[in-house]
């Protein structure tokens, strides 16, 4: 009990961190930023708190933060040629780890004024997410999040992502188990206290296939349909669930005020 209580705490502070990262972006995204602008802020950020960018260098990844534009799933590399314009959806993934211990967490982020269809997308993605997050308790099962998530989803017209998925988190980047976004209810891993573990949700406008690009991580949708991801790092308490990754400033999904 006290190891989980222990770790719990060195999460907190890892997730928090993660949050207050794309709090301070927040407030820097906007058109005319290069991602690989928004890269640099993040990293300077991250580091003048206390913590690491985990993604830096991990399997050869070269920047710190993941920028997913569009119709990008997922491990969108930053760049300096890519700017963002108006109608742009983008998608950051922040992993910063403070001794020994990682927090990770996304959110979308919209550049002026979007499509109805991309701010539909959106919305389904994060209630979604959010869906999966408010059943957590010990004794429901792994499956349960994916039914919750895959039902939303597909009930408002769009496809649940099946190449990539939440992963365990703890003093580990990716550790078991792996948690499916889509599923049946009643089956796969029960969860217990002291679980700590990511759920992450890629939702696709089009259909559910991705490929990956020659550069071996930008993951895009394979009918080049736009494509919005949420995540947050979450632990399993005794009667229900700790978000460790919510943000400081209130902020959820766009538009943030």
């Amino acid at each position: 009990m006290n190891e989980y209580l222990e770790k719990f705490e060195k999460m907190r502070i890892a997730g928090n961190l993660a949050a207050k990262t794309l709090d301070m972006l927040t407030e820097n995204i906007k058109e005319g930023i290069s991602t690989n602008q928004i890269d640099k802020l993040g990293y300077e950020f991250i580091r003048d708190n206390g913590g690491y960018s985990a993604p830096l260098f991990y399997r050869g990844f070269s920047k710190s933060l993941c920028t997913s534009l569009n119709h990008v799933v997922c491990h969108g590399i930053p760049s300096e040629d890519r700017i963002l314009q108006e109608g742009d959806a983008l998608n950051v993934d922040v992993t910063t780890i403070v001794n020994d211990y990682y927090g990770d967490t996304s959110r979308m982020f919209c550049i002026g004024k979007t499509s109805v269809k991309l701010d539909n997308l959106i919305d389904a993605t994060y209630e979604g997410m959010m869906k999966g997050i408010k059943i957590l308790k010990p004794g429901i099962k792994l499956g349960d999040i994916g039914y919750e998530i895959q039902s939303h989803v597909e009930g408002k017209g769009f496809s649940v992502v099946r190449d990539f998925c939440g992963h365990g988190i703890s003093n580990v980047f990716h550790e078991p188990p792996n948690v499916l976004h889509y599923g049946s209810k009643n089956t796969g891993l029960k969860l217990e206290p002291g679980m700590t573990f990511t759920i992450e949700p890629m939702i696709n406008a089009g259909k559910y296939e991705t490929k990956v690009l020659n550069d071996g991580w930008t993951a895009v949708t394979k009918d080049k349909s736009l494509s919005a991801q949420f995540e947050h790092t979450i632990g399993i308490t005794e009667n229900g669930y700790e978000i460790f990754t919510e943000s400081v400033k209130g902020y959820s999904k766009p538009p943030y005020v």
